[in-house]
């Protein structure tokens, strides 16, 4: 039977996936304590919490701050940082159906606002954003070129410059080409990591400041990898170990006080395909997580990495982010590229299930969303969100979950 035309396959691939949102939207009173929606003028290809939340006396809610990015369609881009208004704890007894738009979450006078703050003109597309945990008005962000970017988003007009030039604060040289892994040392002030397509990472210490200029040159520059390094990060508990992961399949486990930036500590053939992600556990010095192509998310003990300790499988297709959270050391979650997002409690691994409970998944498989969607994972200030970018329909939804255990 002949294929269908390409242009075609996309139109029943769009309906699709607007088919499985139409579902989701209509479940969600059931599934969540508040669902926004706030259309974007363009798709975003990166999202992050600012940790800053401000409580204004006499009202109903609380302000918070995303970090997003435009990805234009050859127009002007923008690093931007949004403001949101949750509701505090005591609003979500009395949320509402919005019938009219399909959402679930009118309370008091608080509507559900996501406005865009601060726009700064960017150079291309912004691959990913990332404060620094230190200072969190500091922001790093990934380029088409193979520089990487850092704004002090105080020091910049909230409006942007109308001629569209690009003014950061610090210019990071040391890659050849673009990425989008990009890593904070949350122990080790100004210490930054990049990932990137040219096999590499960097490493820069932006308070040592630049020599010439705005440009700050790499003070490391790792080179183990014989393919595109997709991601990397920081140990969360020490300052000077990190971890990265590349499509050569395999994830390195380096240490920046070795005389070598040629050879990691350790090198693991870690999956059957491309290896997209890393996150290591904030509770567990030992414990962390990474996400293939392969469609499994793999446990790993750095004190044995020869033996990969857990396979979760339940993903359709490739998986592009792990995340553990912040709250409880068990509960990890996955997104892929089919639009799901799947909640793993390692507490579960190895309990009895019943035909009809296997049916739904392994037992570790706490929560799958699949909801027409591509979604990226944060939390904020205690109250935990998943945050959601709908790259098609140019959305983003926030959402808390109703499941009583702490999620993200």
């Amino acid at each position: 039977m002949p294929s269908l035309p390409a242009v075609l396959e996309d139109t029943v691939e769009e309906r699709v996936i607007s088919e499985e949102y139409k579902i989701w939207k209509k479940n969600t009173p059931f599934l969540y304590d508040l669902v926004m929606t706030h259309a974007l003028e363009w798709p975003s290809l990166t999202v992050q919490w600012l940790p800053d939340v401000s409580r204004p006396e006499g009202k109903d809610y609380a302000l918070h701050w995303l970090i997003l990015g435009t990805h234009t369609s050859d127009e002007q881009n923008h690093l931007v940082v949004a403001r949101v208004q949750i509701p505090n704890n005591d609003q979500f007894g009395a949320l509402k159906s919005d019938s009219e738009k399909g959402e679930f979450g009118g309370f008091g006078s608080v509507t559900g606002k996501i406005e865009m703050e601060i726009k700064i003109n960017h150079e291309g597309e912004v691959n990913r954003a990332r404060f620094m945990p230190q200072n969190p008005c500091i922001i790093a962000t990934k380029t088409p070129s193979a520089d990487v970017l850092v704004f002090d988003y105080t020091k910049h007009p909230s409006k942007p410059d109308p001629s569209g030039e690009c003014n950061p604060d610090l210019r990071l040289r040391g890659h050849q080409k673009e990425g989008y892994g990009l890593s904070w040392n949350s122990n080790l002030s100004g210490h930054l990591l990049s990932a990137s397509d040219d096999h590499t990472v960097c490493l820069w210490d932006v308070n040592a400041g630049p020599k010439e200029g705005k440009i700050v040159d790499a003070k490391a520059i790792f080179t183990g990898h014989s393919a595109v390094v997709e991601d990397v990060a920081w140990h969360l508990l020490h300052e000077s170990l990190f971890g990265s992961v590349a499509d050569d399949q395999k994830l390195m486990i380096w240490d920046t006080r070795s005389n070598t930036t040629s050879k990691p500590s350790h090198s693991v053939d870690a999956h059957t395909a491309e290896v997209n992600c890393l996150s290591f556990n904030p509770y567990s010095e030992f414990i962390l997580a990474t996400g293939s192509a392969d469609k499994t998310v793999a446990l790993w003990d750095l004190r044995n990495l020869k033996l990969k300790l857990h396979s979760f499988e339940s993903h359709k297709d490739e998986i592009f982010q792990v995340y553990w959270s912040p709250q409880n050391e068990t509960i990890l979650a996955s997104s892929g590229s089919v639009r799901c997002l799947n909640i793993w409690d390692l507490s579960k691994i190895g309990e009895e299930q019943s035909a009809e409970d296997a049916e739904d998944g392994p037992p570790e498989l706490l929560v799958p969303f699949c909801s027409g969607f591509s979604l990226l994972t944060c939390c904020v200030a205690g109250r935990c969100f998943v945050t959601v970018l709908l790259k098609l329909q140019l959305f983003i939804n926030l959402f808390t979950s109703l499941v009583s255990s702490p999620l993200l």
